[in-house]
């Protein structure tokens, strides 16, 4: 990644940190982002608090999708970032006014300590929390500064009362001059108009108090939304993640109202129940929720079709995403017909969804029913682990959704003679937008590869193409190989390992899990897989094209 002058130097100047309190107040506003992002990629979070606590914008957005090679701010530096946050609320310097998080968080251990998506969540309500209770101590004072200071006008109110009632005597007894009298009707009436101000300004101080503590009760929700909209000072943006362990807090924060308000963008939720997913719905905004990802979590259909009425509410959300939820459909189960006919009006009221995941969801022959209701087309359909019949494939191939499918997963399902005209149809409709596509696990063998090649070629806007887990020959893999070679667009290739490279005693047809979990022959150079196929790159010129069989650690993003 070449480095501009600027980002050199910004790298220099933070590198020492003791020399901040010289250039620090002389930096104009425009070199703050350039120095923020040099502390973030040195690691400087003390640099990186002393930045945001005096930000003079009015946004600061830190995260997003990284470039190939950028790594995510390590721990330690969002950490800095977010108390200087809660510093920054006192500081007059800050301009700052909305924090957007949303991207930010990276993977748990991965390299340079990143802070994962569940850390970071639980970092960001403990800082709206502590905002809060920054607050209420600051409340508190002024209140006891009010308390002081009436209490203060009263021992003068006293005092003066005391000394009014001397002079009267003196007046009888004719010891006082006109002048001194004049002095003493002139001080009264204003000691009395600083009391009612001082009582005013504390009565106004206790309205307001009460307000807040009771604001989340259920009456004059609107008047008491104002004035926690009004105590605001920094919105929070962020993408959440939730699971049995974080939902207190989560919780605590989304309902506090103080200086930081917290915002979810996508909301991902693991292993918690259908009644806790409503009660986080709840307290959401209603327009920034754009997403949302529930995994390991035993809805059932009829969970997943009483939570749908409540996400309609939500109108940006364009993602939803269930992973291993439990959703298992069989004819033999008293309701299930209801609840499935329940789950397909609560999927046609999403009428912003885009993406559609669902894994491992057991609901064999119940595509058009799901997609069907669907109020426009998809553009990312992602059904791995399904077990899609026929008759699903048939219907997917002919569907309003195919000619606009940008991403397409049907990882694990398997193919076969039967269903190869359909994924072929499919392809042919999609061959304009497809972009993203993965058959890994789908048991194509070098006769099937064969009859699906010259679709795949003609999808000629396809990036990325998953084939892992597949039994193919050391023959059928040159000859996908040398079919990406002649697509234009195709930045990345997933291949599976040929089955020459296992050890001996593999069946005739593997499954995808056992080609997953047979060693390799150790007698067998695997780099000469590679050097085959990278030779077959050279003699064609394609040094754009990059091919891999790590799955683990394939990014099917890096190319966009």
């Amino acid at each position: 990644m070449m480095l501009t002058l600027v980002s050199l130097c910004a790298k220099e100047v933070v590198s020492d940190h003791s020399s901040s309190p010289g250039w620090l107040k002389w930096v104009p506003r425009e070199l703050y982002r350039p120095l923020l992002e040099a502390a973030f990629a040195s690691c400087r979070p003390l640099a990186v608090g002393e930045l945001v606590q005096r930000w003079p914008e009015r946004t600061l957005r830190v995260g997003g999708r990284r470039k190939r090679g950028q790594t995510a701010p390590n721990r330690l530096s969002i950490q800095a970032l977010l108390l200087a946050v809660v510093r920054g609320l006192s500081d007059q310097r800050c301009s700052l006014q909305i924090l957007d998080l949303c991207g930010l968080q990276g993977d748990e251990g991965g390299m340079g300590d990143p802070m994962g998506g569940w850390s970071l969540t639980v970092a960001l309500c403990t800082m709206v929390v502590q905002a809060r209770a920054g607050a209420q101590r600051s409340q508190r004072k002024e209140g006891e500064w009010e308390r002081k200071r009436f209490s203060a006008l009263e021992r003068d109110r006293d005092v003066k009362r005391e000394r009014g009632q001397r002079k009267g005597e003196q007046e009888l007894n004719g010891d006082e001059t006109s002048t001194d009298r004049e002095k003493t009707g002139s001080s009264g009436p204003v000691g009395e108009e600083e009391l009612i101000k001082g009582v005013r300004r504390r009565m106004e101080t206790e309205k307001k108090r009460e307000t807040t503590v009771t604001g989340s009760g259920g009456g004059k929700i609107e008047s008491e939304e104002k004035d926690a909209a009004s105590d605001v000072l920094v919105h929070v943006r962020a993408d959440l993640f939730v699971n049995a362990r974080s939902w207190e807090r989560v919780r605590a924060a989304l309902s506090t109202s103080g200086p930081l308000k917290l915002q979810c963008r996508y909301l991902r939720v693991e292993e918690i129940s259908v009644s806790s997913i409503r009660t986080l719905l709840d307290l959401l905004p209603r327009r920034g929720l754009l997403g949302i990802d529930v995994r390991y979590s035993s809805l059932g259909v009829a969970g997943l079709a009483e939570l749908l009425p409540q996400l309609s509410t939500f109108p940006a959300l364009n993602s939803l995403r269930l992973h291993y939820c439990n959703l298992d459909f069989r004819r033999d189960h008293l309701g299930q017909e209801e609840a499935l006919r329940d789950l397909s009006q609560g999927l046609a009221h999403l009428q912003e969804l885009q993406r559609l995941s669902l894994t491992a969801l057991r609901l064999p022959g119940q595509l058009r029913v799901l997609l069907s209701s669907l109020p426009q087309p998809l553009d990312i359909l992602e059904l791995p682990y399904l077990s899609l019949s026929p008759a699903d494939l048939a219907y997917l191939s002919c569907s309003h959704h195919a000619s606009t499918l940008q991403q397409l997963d049907l990882s694990e399902n398997r193919l076969d003679e039967n269903t190869l005209p359909s994924i072929r149809r499919l392809l042919s409709q999609a061959s304009g937008n497809l972009q993203h596509l993965s058959l890994s696990g789908c048991g194509l063998t070098d006769g099937l590869l064969g009859l699906l090649l010259p679709s795949l070629g003609g999808c000629w806007a396809l990036k990325s193409l998953a084939l892992a887990l597949n039994p193919l020959s050391m023959t059928g893999l040159m000859d996908l190989v040398r079919m990406a070679v002649r697509m234009p667009s195709l930045r990345q290739l997933l291949y599976p390992n040929p089955l020459e490279d296992y050890q001996p005693g593999l069946p005739d047809l593997p499954s995808s899990a056992q080609l997953l979990d047979w060693p390799l022959d150790e007698a067998t150079d695997i780099n000469t897989t590679s050097s085959q196929l990278n030779r077959v790159l050279m003699d064609s010129g394609r040094s754009d094209l990059f091919l891999t069989c790590d799955l683990l650690n394939y990014d099917k993003d890096l190319v966009d």
